[in-house]
């Protein structure tokens, strides 16, 4: 077997095949020929920022030695944070989760170490290293999981906003599984958790969960919004900040309870939310923050109005409602939505609407990234929606090709998704219509289910 040499042995092979003496290669690394000579005879530990300057005069990748660090300097030696520390730091922004996972195997043995291993968490994740935080966050999680603690309900949350993706499935465990840990996090964490679980549960159409966590954001909003004006008569407010203004959580709480209402055909009642948020005139803030969010919200609920009147069976709306999206492209994809699921409720024409909008249709069936007011993943919920009720729509009318188009197009997204509900509504659907599919459509169909099925599989 290979015998591996030490890092000192190796450094030391390296400045004699060079030629060089320590004071040159130090010259070289910036660092001082005191320190080389330390490192080389074994005198001096090495610290990670040493041992990177020492790689890169070796022109070495950067993690060359990154094992045998461990190996000599970190199991060999009794623990030590200052110098731990930058090492996982390095091993996160290079990637080397291998390494990361053999140090804090060692760290977990000691609880002490969890607030800080918290932390490194804490900052892999805002400079974007998700997986090297999921994991920091799963080990952290574990070792408190008997703790009552705001830190381990942190650790969950970061967990369930770094495993939401395209799967829905997925998303539904992610959203199951860090419930509980809610009312553990501070108060301005728990309006941001909450708007989060909702629209998890929004892009998975479970409207009574989207219902019960609005209710609760828009609960706590206005209590922590009527705590807040009291702050502000007393002394200058220096409390920690939520990401909006404390009203727009709970005139979110509003629209997305509306929202739910008009799914489950109440429409009554989804147009008192609507009212709610139309009106925030008892709003006091006047800061440039309050009032964009105000006329946000002003905005949507002239939308929102026109949606539930439509989805109720007044066409009388539809007009307006196409002036009202024809300047604002991010609206577009959710009212035609809208639009023809009402036609295909209520059977009244959008001929000329679809003609209208061609292009912007065109783009959703080529799956151009939607910009605008939706995350990624209720805008791929939503246009899986808008496809099928347009390929319904298309297949009423006659114009199978286009319709076969929109069906196929939502039924290969929805298995993306893991959509198996909408999905399997495709394929009732195709099944419906299959005596008007050419051969050449049902040639296709049968590609695409084979795809689906080994996909599956």
């Amino acid at each position: 077997m290979e015998i591996t040499p030490t890092i000192r042995a190796e450094v030391q092979t390296y400045l004699i095949r060079k030629s060089l003496t320590m004071t040159e290669f130090g010259h070289m690394i910036d660092l001082n020929v005191g320190t080389v000579s330390g490192i080389v005879t074994g005198n001096r530990s090495i610290s990670v920022h040493q041992l990177d300057r020492i790689t890169m005069g070796m022109d070495l990748p950067p993690d060359y030695f990154y094992e045998r660090y461990i190996d000599e300097c970190i199991e060999e030696e009794p623990l030590n944070w200052r110098r731990i520390s930058p090492f996982l730091y390095r091993c996160v922004e290079l990637g080397r989760l291998d390494c990361l996972r053999r140090v804090v195997g060692m760290l977990l043995d000691n609880p002490v170490y969890l607030p800080s291993l918290f932390e490194v968490a804490e900052d892999s994740y805002k400079k974007g290293y998700t997986e090297a935080a999921a994991f920091l966050y799963e080990n952290v999680a574990e070792g408190e999981k008997y703790q009552y603690s705001e830190r381990l309900a942190v650790c969950q949350y970061r967990l369930f906003t770094i495993r939401i993706g395209d799967d829905q499935e997925k998303d539904y465990d992610a959203a199951i599984q860090f419930e509980p840990y809610i009312e553990r996090l501070d108060e301005v964490d728990q309006l941001e958790a909450l708007k989060d679980l909702a629209n998890t549960y929004r892009s998975l159409r479970k409207w009574d969960k989207v219902e019960l966590f609005a209710k609760a954001m828009g609960d706590k909003a206005k209590i922590q919004y009527k705590l807040q004006q009291q702050r502000h008569h007393v002394h200058k407010d220096n409390s920690k900040k939520p990401n909006f203004p404390l009203f727009a959580y709970w005139a979110f709480s509003h629209l997305l309870r509306s929202q739910a209402c008009g799914e489950r055909k109440d429409y009554e009642k989804g147009l008192q939310h609507i009212k709610k948020y139309a009106d925030l005139s008892w709003v006091t803030d006047t800061d440039e923050e309050a009032l964009k969010w105000r006329k946000k919200y002003e905005d949507w609920a002239v939308v929102n109005t026109y949606v539930n009147k439509l989805l109720s069976g007044d066409k009388s709306v539809l007009s307006d409602y196409v002036a009202y999206i024809s300047s604002r492209k991010d609206e577009i994809l959710p009212a035609l939505d809208i639009m023809i699921e009402a036609a295909n409720r209520y059977h009244f024409d959008v001929d000329n609407i679809l003609k209208q909008f061609e292009e912007e249709i065109i783009s959703f069936l080529e799956q151009k990234k939607v910009e605008g007011l939706y995350t990624q993943r209720f805008t791929t919920e939503r246009y899986t929606h808008f496809a099928r009720e347009l390929a319904i729509y298309l297949l009423r009318k006659g114009r199978f090709s286009e319709g076969f188009t929109f069906l196929f197009s939502c039924l290969e997204k929805s298995a993306e998704a893991n959509n198996k509900i909408q999905a399997i509504r495709c394929m009732r659907l195709f099944t419906h219509f299959k005596e008007h599919a050419s051969a050449h459509t049902k040639e296709v169909y049968g590609d695409l289910i084979k795809a689906v099925n080994e996909d599956e599989e």
